[in-house]
Order: C-alpha cells, then structure tokens, then sequence
C-alpha cells in the first residue's frame, strides 16, 4: 500500500493530543494509514456486532483492556465510548492514546465536539489524491483513464476493475449506511435521486428540482443530501461573496469527491464512452476541485474554497482565499488552449479588483493538454501538473 500525505500531519498531532480522530469515506484507506503510523497499537474494529455490543454494553471494560491506548475504527457505532475516552484522557493526558476513525463526518463530528473538545485533533482522509495515486505501480497516465477510474485505493492497489468495484461500493453503501442513519424504506428512489445528484455535479444546486425529479419532497432531498455530504460522496461549495455592486448568485454548487463514482453512477462503462460524454467537462471540473479538497486536507489544512458567478453569467470554477491572494481557478476538459477560455478569467480579475486593495487576484486555467505557459496575464496549467500551483493547492 501507498503512504499518504497525510501521515506527518497525523503523527504530528498524536504528539500533541492524547486522541486524534480520522474521519473520511469508506474505503479510503484510514485503517491502512492508522496501522501504517501506529503499528505497535492494538487495533480494534467495532463493525462486528460482537465487538460492538461489548463495547456498547461494558465500556470501562472494554476500554481496560487498552490502558496504553489502542486504535478504534468506525467508532461511530459507539459514541457512547468517547465519555468514557474523555475521562481516561483527562486522569492521563499523554499524546497519542486514543486514535479514532469514523465514516459518518456529522454524526461523529457532534459527537467528538460534546466529549473530545481540547482533546483530539480532527482530521480528514479522502481517496489518493494526484500525486498519491502515481505511487500505485499500475496508476493511470492518462487524464480520461484518471477521471473513470477515480481514486479509491483498492481499484489501483489491487487491479479490480471500476466498474465493478464502484457498483459493490454503491450497493453496499446503500443498503448499509443509509439503511442505518435514513431508514429509508424506498431503495429505488434513493438510488435514483442519487444518480441525479451525479447528473448535477459540478452545477448550481437545485434540491427543490433534484427531489421533484426523483420523485419524493424538497424535505426529503434536502435530508438525503446531507447524509451524501455526511459519508464524503460530496460536497457543496458556497459561492463567493463581495462587496460588488453587481448581485452574486447565492447558490452552492454541487460535487463528488471521486469522478469514478460519477462516472459509475452516470452509466458511463468504460474509459472511451467518457471521452464523447456530454458531461465529460463537469466529470473533469468534478475532478479538479475535489484535488483542491484533497491536497488542502491530506495537509490538516482548512479549505477556503468558494465559486464565483455574476447575474451577467460570468463565472469562475473555484476561488480559493488566502490572507493576501485569491486564486481565480477555471477547469477546462479540452486538449487544445481556446482564447474564449482565458477572458472570463481576466474579466472577473478586473471586476473583483475593483475595491478590494492590497489583495492579489491570480487567474489560474487547468486543462486537459500538457502545455504550461503565462498567457496575457493568465497561467495555465497542465491537468497532471497541479503540484506546480504551489500554495494554490494547500503545498
């Protein structure tokens, strides 16, 4: 198995904090890198129901048999224990006891801010990102390749095929995690309205569309999305906001942490019906912003991560904030540079300038090519070479 870029960071903050909590999707590896940066800690997993009941039932017990400390995997189905973690800590407060790992971000999130607070650093590991997935042997080189296959570790560790892993996932994720948090009772719908949601990656979010659609209330989309959001299938980004004259479009937009299982879930088979897909530029726009997710978070950095669309229909893919300079991102699929593709960029430079002294705004083009070049004042930037947008990307 690959190492990943976010074990310094975990490491590092095990030798602050007496608990450091991992959470992120299934199989996205956090078992691995825990066993990985802690091999001499007991591990323990509370999936079987064994396990579980014991822990549930006893916790003092439970938790005696690791005085040292031990590794908890998918604690959410225990939240219970964190009270008793919290009194353990508070009596010895060594770093690094406790390492926790949850798939459920909100539930498990609420729970650690009740018992954990001042005790535990809260970390996030998604799928490899870029850089990550080139340690796997067989990784692909190709940008439509990368896009269908996606990035969670087993396609690429193992060599199984995504079609079929993704659809195992997707099943298994149904009929499991929203079965237990949801209790939905129609598996078709949900499934439906979740292809949907795939269908509006990388568009402004609709849920009162989305849930008409798929047939069921506005109530009910809203709530089937945050449990997506919950489990990191996806993600809003909120829209940026100025002090323009000009009226922004208040809506987020909508994304997938992994273009595979966009891919999975839009029907798309194999590799070459992507290239002709009509929605091939949203997989790739997909893509790009959740690498921005990921080289950000795989660092234990926070993502201040917006986009930008005016009533005009001017619009910028992703801006990302910093103190003193805000990157302007535009993500385009295509292979050859188009100069209609760098105006926007300038346009929103020049609009967003205005009243905004002592900020830099940097417009950035990442494209399908593998050109790198300045062009009237806009970088563009090969799709494989995102590590050379340095701070952009959280390096």
């Amino acid at each position: 198995m690959i190492q990943r870029d976010l074990q310094p960071t975990l490491l590092r903050w095990a030798g602050v904090y007496p608990v450091v909590t991992l959470t992120g999707p299934r199989q996205s590896g956090k078992t691995t890198l825990c066993k990985a940066a802690f091999p001499d800690k007991p591990y323990v997993s509370l999936e079987p129901l064994d396990t579980r009941t014991f822990a549930l039932e006893d916790p003092r017990g439970f938790l005696g048999q690791y005085p040292a400390g031990v590794i908890l995997d998918e604690v959410q189905h225990a939240p219970a224990l964190l009270g008793y973690i919290q009194d353990m800590v508070d009596r010895d407060p060594s770093p690094g006891r406790f390492v926790l790992t949850g798939s459920q971000h909100l539930g498990l999130s609420d729970a650690v801010s009740q018992s954990l607070a001042g005790r535990t650093s809260i970390l996030h590991l998604l799928p490899p990102s870029l850089g990550e997935l080139r340690r796997f042997p067989s990784a692909p080189s190709d940008l439509v390749s990368t896009l269908f296959m996606g990035a969670y570790p087993r396609i690429h560790d193992q060599g199984i095929s995504p079609e079929r892993w993704l659809g195992d996932y997707v099943a298994t994720y149904v009929q499991r995690d929203v079965r237990q948090v949801l209790k939905v009772g129609d598996l078709l719908s949900f499934n439906t309205f979740l292809r949907l949601c795939a269908g509006s990656t990388g568009q402004e979010l609709n849920l009162s569309r989305l849930g008409a659609d798929a047939g069921i209330s506005q109530p009910t989309a809203k709530a089937w999305l945050s449990v997506l959001e919950s489990s990191f299938l996806c993600f809003r980004l909120g829209p940026w906001h100025t002090n323009l004259r000009k009226r922004i479009v208040k809506a987020p937009k909508l994304y997938f942490y992994d273009s595979g299982l966009v891919c999975h879930l839009l029907g798309i088979r194999n590799a070459q019906q992507l290239e002709t897909h009509p929605l091939r530029g949203a997989v790739f726009e997909t893509w790009a912003v959740s690498e921005a997710m990921k080289m950000h978070l795989h660092q234990g950095l926070e993502v201040s991560a917006f986009h930008y669309r005016e009533v005009s229909g001017l619009e910028v893919d992703l801006v990302l904030q910093e103190p003193e300079r805000t990157r302007l991102i535009e993500f385009k699929s295509g292979r050859t540079i188009d100069a209609s593709w760098i105006k926007p960029l300038q346009t929103a430079k020049e609009n967003l300038s205005v009243g905004s002294a002592g900020q830099v705004f940097e417009p950035i083009l990442v494209y399908g090519g593998d050109q790198q070049q300045v062009r009237n004042g806009v970088r563009i930037c090969p799709w494989d070479h995102l590590e050379a947008l340095g701070p952009v990307f959280g390096l």
